[in-house]
């Protein structure tokens, strides 16, 4: 039975004569969270986990209120801002798994309290079962989990603790002759005990009882005002405020429990084996072999696998995937030791756009293959980074080595070629026909993907870098056969000018979306009420946001296949109320609008359309060869004529980034050449494999990225050692150690061979996949 009053709901788990069952009540408390109760009171019948999983309350704070008898686990996996109140006794398993609610119970409670906790609270206002606290664990990054006893504590409490805080108070111990059972702290590891009371002592291998500091009785003192109102028994404040008559136990340091010398096999058997069996044991009688005992595990050359430390020899997935070949991976480490102005303008090594391209226009690559994804982790957003980068300072130039080279074309991957041969020292003179630089970034893309203020703060740096740009500067065959004479090498980034069109009646009255998005940028563009655009690719919607900008109230985008449009483009596009259409054959344009090949007319005011563009080329040389309708070049961007370069929509359409990442490839080639250096092809890092990173060190639950210093924190640093220290903490022999390089570029985690014994928790531990198994060479 269900009843509401205002934000409170009550809940029976009793109806019609019959039981309702444990998952039928939470459906129930989960629907009433999410409509938005806030109280919840609970008559429970024995059923199980009232209480837990309730992040659908969020931020606010929930109040669940339980009467009657409720089942075992209580308060499992609860959620942080819920309160979870028990007016009674309580079954096992308490707080099983809590990840951050507050548990009061108003009584005993049996079992298993608190077990597998990770955060929260639970408070017990009388005594508790057997094996409470155990295997809790602390994530540093938020508050411990904490358990408040008023009575004493079952068998085996606190057995194989890692993290956490249990106060147990000892009120009226005569129910028990001791506060704490038998055997607590067994594997304990981890966190504290306050206890007040006799106990039958602990396990003194893994815990140690401390003197009570000053620093951890004014946490129990502070922590006590709230735990006894909690509970209604506030008259006991007086009654534990006794500091002498309180204890501390603490988990051992992994150093202190190993510290004790242990017999070597040798020693067991002259010391243990050979006194109790007699020498030789059993078969003593019977051989005279020697029998001195053989190491079973193995170091050196007797090892079958041996660890490998391959820092940076793989890309990180982000690395890979970008076309520019930014290394993210590294800015975020450099974000991570404070260097945050070095993480900005490591970007311009890689690219002239980093605000511009990595901040607003790219869709990211880097972002869609970054290890966390495989993990169902949300992605680290890189436009933060991008975005910080238009502070980027421009970078010292070396002197001009005489060397010059001729850019046709002022866009992305003109600029790109030329920025990147001016930081190797080399002259590069701009040429476009167009009267602004920055090509489509500054004539065609939408002010609503980026503001105009980014863009000019990024020419104006490119511009300070290369200062010989020629405008209106529409070349001929013949003037790019003198520049080439000239120049020391040519380079063709002109780009794309002539729109595909339909052979289809009344293809004169289409207007192609490249002259569409330039008129619409230099305030020219009219359209209709009704904007149909042919072709549903990422300029169409490009389009589509423009078309709505410029007060169109119905836009349909039509094509022959499902849309290949994605990413930002898309998401702008529809909620501009854009509509998609497919498969769509277009037969003619008419009065009113496109006639399809199925006899279906669209009626339309104004037609886009965007079925691709090509480059002009009508001047190029006769030794640069073409291939369907662009330019042909090898891996390097080189033409057929070895003076000759070509790069971005001359030679492929792509993303802005491909034609950033082929002007600096392009660079590169060109800068071999002139230094002499014979470099056959292009050699890459290959991708980590994603199986060897490690993201159980990172909270799968953070979701929100504030600001660049939470991403770079949640940063795995795939193929490159984040210098960490885990592997040295995890070899069970200690066998590595970090040293410094002799020629002070860095360090290295060595492996000593001689201790290692092959085993591979390196490898299993680093977060980062640097460590790998390889096979020992053979003996002999």
């Amino acid at each position: 039975m269900e009843q509401h009053q205002g934000s409170v709901v009550h809940l029976c788990g009793f109806e019609n004569g019959q039981r309702i069952e444990s998952r039928i009540l939470e459906e129930r408390i989960q629907q009433a969270v999410e409509k938005g109760c806030r109280v919840v009171e609970i008559e429970a019948f024995g059923q199980h986990g009232i209480g837990g999983r309730l992040w659908k309350g969020g931020d606010q704070k929930l109040h669940v209120k339980i009467s009657g008898a409720p089942g075992q686990r209580v308060g499992s996996l609860g959620f942080p801002n819920s309160l979870i109140e028990v007016f009674g006794p309580c079954s096992d398993d308490v707080g099983w798994l809590n990840a951050g609610a507050d548990i009061i119970i108003h009584g005993h409670a049996t079992n298993g309290v608190a077990n597998a906790m990770a955060q929260g609270k639970v408070y017990i206002a009388g005594n508790i079962g057997a094996r409470g606290m155990t295997m809790t664990k602390h994530n540093p990054r938020f508050s411990p989990p904490e358990l408040w006893v008023l009575g004493s504590a079952g068998d085996y409490f606190a057995e194989f603790m890692a993290g956490g805080v249990a106060v147990i108070c000892g009120h009226e111990p005569q129910e028990r002759a001791n506060v704490l059972g038998f055997r607590p702290c067994v594997g304990m590891v981890g966190g504290k005990i306050f206890f007040r009371g006799p106990h039958k002592g602990y396990s003194k291998a893994d815990a140690r009882l401390i003197p009570i500091g000053d620093g951890d009785w004014r946490w129990l003192c502070e922590n006590m005002q709230t735990f006894l109102p909690a509970i209604g028994k506030t008259e006991l404040l007086e009654t534990f405020s006794d500091r002498e008559q309180w204890q501390v136990l603490k988990a051992r340091g992994p150093h202190e429990k190993f510290s004790k010398a242990r017999l070597s096999m040798a020693a067991f058997h002259q010391k243990v084996w050979d006194p109790e069996l007699g020498k030789g044991g059993l078969v003593g009688d019977l051989v005279d072999f020697d029998r001195t005992t053989i190491p079973l595990i193995t170091t050196g050359l007797m090892r079958r696998y041996v660890p490998v430390w391959e820092n940076k020899k793989f890309a990180s997935p982000c690395e890979a995937s970008c076309p520019t070949g930014i290394p993210v991976h590294e800015r975020w480490r450099l974000i991570r030791e404070g260097r945050v102005d070095e993480a900005v303008d490591m970007a311009l090594a890689y690219t002239p756009f980093p605000a511009s391209v990595c901040g607003y226009l790219c869709p990211n690559p880097c972002m869609q293959s970054c290890t966390r994804l495989n993990a169902r982790m949300p992605q680290l957003d890189i436009s933060q980074l991008g975005k910080a980068s238009i502070a980027a300072k421009l970078p010292e130039f070396p002197a001009l080595s005489g060397k010059k080279i001729a850019i046709i074309g002022g866009g992305p991957a003109g600029i790109s070629v030329a920025w990147q041969l001016r930081r190797k020292g080399h002259e590069a003179i701009l040429y476009d026909m167009r009267p602004e630089l920055g090509g489509k970034i500054s004539a065609m893309i939408p002010r609503s993907r980026i503001p105009d203020e980014v863009i000019e703060a990024e020419l104006a740096r490119v511009r300070e870098a290369i200062p010989h740009v020629f405008l209106h500067q529409r070349l001929e065959k013949s003037d790019i056969q003198e520049i080439r004479e000239d120049f020391d090498f040519v380079v063709i980034a002109s780009g794309t000018q002539k729109p595909r069109v339909l052979p289809i009646p009344g293809k004169e009255k289409l207007i192609p979306a490249i002259e569409f998005l330039q008129r619409s940028k230099a305030g020219e563009a009219k359209v209709g009420k009704r904007v149909l655009i042919i072709g549903a690719g990422n300029v169409g919607c490009d389009a589509a946001t423009e078309a709505h900008r410029l007060g169109a109230e119905e836009i349909l985008l039509i094509d022959i296949q499902a849309p290949l449009s994605f990413g930002k483009e898309r998401q702008e596009a529809e909620a501009a109320g854009a509509k998609f259409k497919w498969p769509c054959f277009s037969k003619a344009v008419t009065e009113e609008g496109l006639e399809l090949t199925t006899g279906e007319v669209i009626p339309a005011d104004t037609i886009i359309i965007s079925v691709g563009d090509l480059p002009e080329l009508d001047f190029l040389p006769e030794g640069v060869e073409t291939e369907r309708g662009f330019i042909k070049v090898d891996g390097n961007f080189q033409t057929t004529d070895p003076k000759i370069f070509a790069i971005g929509d001359t030679v492929k359409l792509g993303l802005l980034t491909d034609a950033i990442g082929a002007g600096k490839k392009a660079a590169e080639k060109i800068c071999d050449i002139l230094s002499g250096k014979d470099v056959q092809g292009v050699s890459s890092r290959s991708r980590i494999d994603y199986g060897r990173v490690k993201l159980e060190y990172f909270d799968p639950r953070q979701s929100i990225f504030n600001g660049i210093e939470s991403c770079a924190s949640q940063c795995s640093s795939c193929g490159t050692c984040r210098d960490c220290g885990l592997c040295a903490t995890v070899c069970p022999e200690s066998a590595i150690s970090r040293q410094s390089r002799d020629n002070g570029t860095g360090f290295e985690m060595v492996a000593d061979p001689e201790k290692c014994i092959g085993c591979g928790f390196c490898a299993g531990a680093c977060p980062c996949g640097v460590w790998d198994l390889a096979a020992n060479e053979p003996i002999g």
